[in-house]
C-alpha cells in the first residue's frame, strides 16, 4: 500500500477471515505498518517494510480456508487521493492447524496514574503472540522507558509468566537508546533522545524467532515508568497507542 502520511491515522484497515462477524484485524493503517503519528519512518523489519518514499509492505502469513475480506475505511472529513495497493495470494491447501492472523489497535490518552498500559487482553484459545508496535508520546520530561513488558499466559493472575527488565530492553535497545535504529526483529525508528515533553516515539518488536505461545489465554501489558530525581521511579501519564499481532 502507499498513501500520504497525513492519512495514516484516518484510514482504518480491517480484515475478516472466513465469514467472521468481528474483524481479526482492526487498526489504523499507519500503526499497522509501524508508522503512528502520521509521520513516515522507514522500517527494515522482517514482516513489515516501509521504504522510500512511502511503500508500506507486509509479509505476515495470513492463511484462510474459504473467504477473506479486506477493507479500508476513510474517517477523515476529506476525500483521500492517491491510495494504491497490491495484494498477492496463493491458491493452495491450508493445514487444519494453521492459525488465523490478528492485529488489534489500542490507545490510552492519558494513561491513568500508576496503571499499566494494556497492549492486548481477552484473547482466548491456543495461539502465539508474534509482535508489538507502540506509538508513545511522553508528557513528562526526562527518561520514560523503564517500565516492564509483561505477558500473562494461561491463567496467570498477579504474576506474569514473562516479565521484562525495561521498555528499552524489550525493544532491543539499552541505556536510553541514544539513537534511532531499525532491524529485522527490533526497532526504535522514531523518537527524540533529549527527554523533552511532547517527544513522540515509535518502537517495534516481532517475535518471529521467539513466539510467545499460549494454550488458553493471553494478556499483554507494558508499565509506563520514568525517573524522578535521586533515582526514584516516576509513574507516567503518557499518550500511548499500540498494535498487538498474534495468531
Amino acid at each position: 500500500i502507499t498513501v500520504a502520511p497525513q492519512w495514516f491515522r484516518d484510514l482504518i484497515l480491517r480484515i475478516h477471515w472466513d465469514g467472521e462477524m468481528t474483524p481479526s484485524v482492526e487498526t489504523p493503517l499507519g500503526d499497522f505498518f509501524c508508522n503512528g503519528w502520521k509521520t513516515r519512518t522507514n522500517i527494515l523489519a522482517l514482516p513489515i517494510n516501509v521504504n522510500p518514499s512511502g511503500g508500506l509492505n507486509c509479509f505476515f502469513p495470513m492463511p484462510f480456508r474459504r473467504h477473506a475480506r479486506v477493507t479500508v475505511e476513510n474517517r477523515a472529513p476529506a476525500d483521500v487521493a492517491g491510495f494504491f495497493y497490491a495484494m498477492t495470494f496463493a491458491v493452495t491447501d491450508v493445514a487444519p492447524e494453521d492459525a488465523y492472523f490478528h492485529a488489534q489497535f489500542r490507545r490510552t490518552n492519558p494513561l491513568p496514574y500508576k496503571q499499566d498500559y494494556t497492549i492486548v487482553d481477552g484473547v482466548r484459545g491456543a495461539g502465539q503472540y508474534v509482535g508489538t508496535y507502540m506509538a508513545w508520546q511522553q508528557n513528562s520530561s526526562g527518561w520514560w522507558g523503564e517500565g516492564e513488558f509483561k505477558a500473562y499466559i494461561d491463567g496467570d493472575t498477579d504474576f506474569p509468566t514473562i516479565c521484562g527488565t525495561g521498555t528499552e530492553d524489550y525493544f532491543g535497545g539499552a541505556w536510553g537508546f541514544g539513537a534511532n535504529f531499525s532491524a529485522p526483529f527490533f526497532g526504535y525508528p522514531m523518537g527524540g533522545v533529549d527527554g523533552r515533553p511532547g517527544n513522540r516515539h515509535g518502537l517495534y518488536r516481532f517475535h518471529i524467532m521467539d513466539p510467545i505461545r499460549f494454550e488458553q489465554d493471553i494478556r499483554v501489558t507494558m508499565q509506563a515508568i520514568g525517573w524522578r530525581r535521586e533515582g526514584r521511579y516516576l509513574p507516567l501519564q503518557d499518550d500511548i497507542a499500540s498494535v498487538a499481532y498474534w495468531y
